[in-house]
């Protein structure tokens, strides 16, 4: 079982090993074949009615679809030994220096992992959770009710969604019913199957108890989903459900199970799924060329604080506010700039910056959309033709070292700034079109702090207006009038270099 940052916990496998690279050249990829014949029902399910004194029907309409997946990882690592005999002369009159007084030797030892996958066509193609099957060198998939496990190839994953697609050399197996997880409310009544602890397939109950949960941090573990927009439930999920099927009451795939949160590594009933929308989008994508192509702005984004939300005079604290525009991209082509909040896209609502990404990667590369953003209190629509998402992006890491003097404005009382000359450029990587004050020192118990400015930051503007040195920084934050203050700040934390917004209190702390 696999342990990430946070108490979140990838319920693919019982007895989950060490993780590897997936080495696609280990597969067959597909992509070229005819297209699978996939069942679709988007009727809205029936929520006025009784509900059942039983399941069983339900049941034996899925519960055929749901595959067990045998995952088998070869790992080769290097053991040390030490020659017990070397210091032996009797042994060393007679065999010499050639064993030497220890060294290494590769021992090799297979790692199983178990999880669950869902018949997606008559033919064979099986819809799971990419972390259930990555980094294997052998992929068994076991159908119910049949004693064979057949050998399945793998079509192509999507570790952005946590999404893979396999496919198996059959006929005529039971295909499950697609849903349409655009209707779906909290409080439905969904069922989870998979083999959870390889005990035998499982059928638990329980309700939708959240959608479009998003946000998690999934820290260094291979399973990285960054595209998430997952239903949350309380129908019991443990080790071997991931990539295993979340149906409707009618028996249709609404999602698959894919990770929970636990303190004790079972189910503590907060268990996630990817919505089969999401799914299946990524899934026609996989068949089709073997990979997924996403669309792109070129914008970094930030959460609307209340206090960001106020001070950018918006009515409603919902929108991403656009951080940096990056040069050359399709934003900065159609004329979005930084302070903008983009409250519509594509003639849907955004409520935040996961709910944009989750628009925007959704989008084909060449799509032209109608982007709505608030600018200085006014509503703009504006024309964006998106670009491909870049494979790559390059990130800079460099270290900071803060040396710092003088001057403390009086609006943000405890922050002491100084100017940026070019060793402390060269010092802290800062860029030479960056032009601002140096944050050198943030009291712990300031306003400021509690906003998010830290040591290292340059401020960049004030209300709006441009900061170009310590001294107009002092000059601005004097003059500043009203209960909060706008900074836009450059920043260079980790992997992050960009701008961001901070709004500060400007009421003195008592």
């Amino acid at each position: 079982m696999r342990n990430f940052s946070k108490p979140l916990i990838g319920i693919f496998s019982a007895a989950a090993g060490a993780a590897a690279i997936l080495l696609l050249s280990h597969f067959t990829l597909w992509g070229k074949d005819p297209a699978p014949t996939i069942q679709v029902d988007t009727t809205p399910i029936n929520r006025a009615g009784q509900s059942p004194a039983s399941y069983a029907p339900v049941v034996k309409k899925a519960a055929p679809s749901v595959v067990n997946i045998y995952s088998t990882t070869i790992v080769h690592m290097r053991q040390r030994y030490w020659n017990p005999f070397y210091n032996d002369p009797f042994f060393r009159q007679f065999f010499g220096d050639q064993f030497g007084p220890g060294g290494s030797r590769e021992i090799t030892r297979r790692e199983e992992s178990l999880g669950s996958g869902v018949i997606i066509s008559p033919d064979g193609y099986v819809l799971t959770a990419n972390h259930v099957v990555e980094g294997a060198d052998k992929i068994r998939v076991n159908v119910a009710g049949d004693e064979k496990k057949y050998i399945a190839k793998i079509v192509g994953t999507d570790p952005s969604t946590d999404v893979a697609v396999l496919k198996i050399d059959a006929k005529n197996l039971p295909a499950i019913t697609l849903g349409d997880s655009s209707q779906l409310e909290v409080g439905d009544v969904v069922l989870a199957v998979g083999n959870p602890f390889g005990v035998g397939q499982t059928v638990t109950m329980g309700i939708i108890s959240g959608l479009g949960r998003s946000g998690f941090n999934f820290g260094g573990d291979t399973a990285h989903p960054q595209y998430q927009d997952f239903i949350q439930t309380d129908a019991a999920i443990n080790p071997g459900n991931s990539g295993g099927a979340l149906v409707d009451a009618e028996g249709r795939l609404i999602g698959i199970n894919t990770f929970i949160i636990s303190s004790t590594y079972g189910n503590e009933g907060i268990g996630f799924a990817i919505p089969i929308n999401l799914a299946r989008q990524v899934m026609e994508q996989l068949i089709h060329g073997g990979k997924v192509t996403r669309g792109y702005l070129g914008i970094t984004l930030e959460d609307l604080t209340p206090g960001l939300a106020e001070s950018f005079n918006l009515p409603a604290q919902s929108g991403a506010l656009v951080g940096d525009v990056l040069p050359r991209t399709p934003a900065e082509k159609a004329g979005i700039q930084s302070g903008d909040v983009i409250i519509e896209f594509n003639g849907k609502k955004v409520a935040d910056p996961h709910s944009l990404q989750l628009m925007v990667s959704e989008c084909s590369p060449g799509t032209e959309v109608q982007v709505k953003v608030v600018r200085n209190g006014h509503t703009q629509s504006l024309t964006v033709k998106l670009a491909e998402l870049p494979e790559e992006i390059v990130q800079n890491d460099n270290n900071r070292n803060n040396n710092s003097v003088n001057s403390t404005p009086d609006a943000l009382d405890g922050v002491t700034v100084s100017e940026l000359d070019q060793q402390t450029r060269q010092e802290l990587g800062i860029p030479n079109n960056v032009q601002g004050a140096l944050v050198t020192e943030v009291d712990p118990d300031s306003n400021s702090a509690e906003a998010g400015l830290q040591r290292g930051d340059v401020i960049i503007e004030i209300n709006h207006h441009p900061v170009d040195d310590a001294q107009a920084a002092v000059k601005l934050c004097t003059q500043a009038k009203g209960d909060r203050i706008l900074l836009k700040v450059w920043r260079h934390s980790g992997d992050f270099s960009g701008t961001t917004y901070l709004s500060v209190s400007n009421i003195q702390k008592q």
